[in-house]
């Protein structure tokens, strides 16, 4: 049974105050900001905590994007629990089960093996809390707006990133891992309080009980679209790659990683707020192609060890090529029917994020072998073929959709 629209859904929503003047839309916004952060800060200490301990290339990958891997758990398991629960009941709980494994993360002498183990756990539940939240967002936003929130929220992913990487860097100079950790957990918290205090209770979209079977049914249909396959398969895979090269920048240049991080969520941004507010959706969609390429083209560069202003110049303008993925989140929406949109915004989600994990350690194996400025220029090539191969599938996802919405 549909809840009914809230009333802000009627104010204009051109622009990203218009999207502030929705309170709900405002309470998922500002717990998106405190959950990234949060995130930011969590894994930037344990791979620092990795990497002091281990010095090894391949468990700091994995130790900064690890919980991405448990994140396809959910997708294919419970993830129509995002259409078919009470959503804010489920972000709740999902928010109290990442403030517990945060505030594990930061017991001193805990072994990697738990630590590990943690990941896994809150990927798996994060997934969940994705899909919940996507869903809500397509809800509580006009489907004209969807881009323009989703802009709104990379951008905000892009500068609290940014602002999580120079944080950490200072703080690490003057306190330990654990201690970051507590930080990390104080903003989880207040996140909590954040959704449990703006988000309003709606009803329930499917009309059948949530669970295994219903979560694998709708996965079935989604797979079996040509369409949206093509669409996902862009979204997940060259994005992952170049994280994975994210994944080495402390392997690259130890001292200097919180330059190249933040430069790379500084890209990330402007390339969000240049696509997402100024360009319309014929725009995003011509440009997606070319957006793709830039992702990865400038990481070759790190083939031949550039100094590292030009190392940090090619992190930002590769990092513009990220905004892609909102021309291609968005033609996902309009093949979605509305009762299972959360279920598959979690999957796209989940699969982005697993591959970002899949990223890393396919990069921490290659810079076992080679050195990490080679093995990102790897990763960049492998990114770059894949946007090569699949882009003509895409093209024909496109085309057919409009054909189908003209019949």
């Amino acid at each position: 049974m549909p809840s009914d629209p809230p009333a802000s859904m009627t104010l204009p929503t051109t622009h990203y105050r218009g999207l502030l003047c929705n309170r709900e839309f405002v309470g998922l916004y500002a717990s998106f900001t405190l959950t990234v952060i949060a995130t930011t800060l969590s894994g930037f200490a344990l791979g620092t905590l990795v990497n002091d301990q281990t010095k090894s290339p391949f468990l700091t990958a994995v130790s900064m994007y690890g919980a991405t891997f448990a994140t396809v758990l959910g997708a294919l398991t419970l993830m129509s629990v995002a259409d078919g629960s009470r959503p804010r009941r489920t972000l709740v709980t999902l928010e109290c089960v990442s403030l517990v494994g945060v505030a594990a993360q930061a017991v001193p002498g805990l072994p990697l093996a738990a630590r590990f183990g943690l990941l896994l756990v809150l990927g798996f539940f994060q997934s969940l809390g994705t899909g919940t939240r996507m869903g809500l967002l397509a809800e509580v936003v006009p489907t004209s707006a969807y881009a323009l929130a989703r802009s709104l929220m990379n951008i905000t992913s892009g500068g609290m990133a940014i602002l999580g990487y120079a944080i950490g860097a200072l703080l690490l100079r003057y306190l330990s891992p654990h201690e970051v950790l507590l930080a990390a957990t104080a903003l989880t918290g207040a996140g909590l309080i954040v959704v449990a205090t703006s988000v309003r209770d709606h009803s329930i979209r499917l009309p059948r009980r949530p669970g295994l079977r219903r979560t694998w049914t709708t996965n079935r249909a989604l797979f079996s679209h040509p369409g949206q396959r093509a669409l996902l398969l862009n979204l997940w895979v060259p994005n992952g790659l170049i994280v994975g090269c994210e994944a080495l920048f402390l392997s690259y240049a130890p001292d200097h990683a919180g330059v190249l991080l933040v430069a790379g969520s500084a890209g990330m941004l402007l390339g969000d707020l240049t696509v997402g507010r100024l360009f319309t959706a014929v725009q995003r969609r011509r440009c997606a192609c070319a957006l793709r390429l830039l992702l990865a083209m400038p990481y070759l560069l790190f083939a031949i060890h550039p100094s590292m202003p030009v190392a940090t110049a090619a992190v930002f303008v590769a990092s513009g090529g990220f905004a892609a993925t909102l021309s291609l989140q968005e033609q996902l929406l309009a093949l979605t029917p509305d009762p299972v949109r959360g279920q598959v915004q979690g999957v796209e989600s989940a699969g982005r994020m697993t591959w970002q994990g899949i990223g890393a350690v396919i990069a921490g194996g290659v810079a076992q072998h080679v050195t990490p400025g080679t093995a990102i220029a790897v990763l960049a090539a492998l990114s770059l073929a894949v946007t090569v191969f699949s882009w003509p599938f895409v093209i024909r996802a496109r085309a057919v959709h409009v054909a189908t919405a003209h019949a």
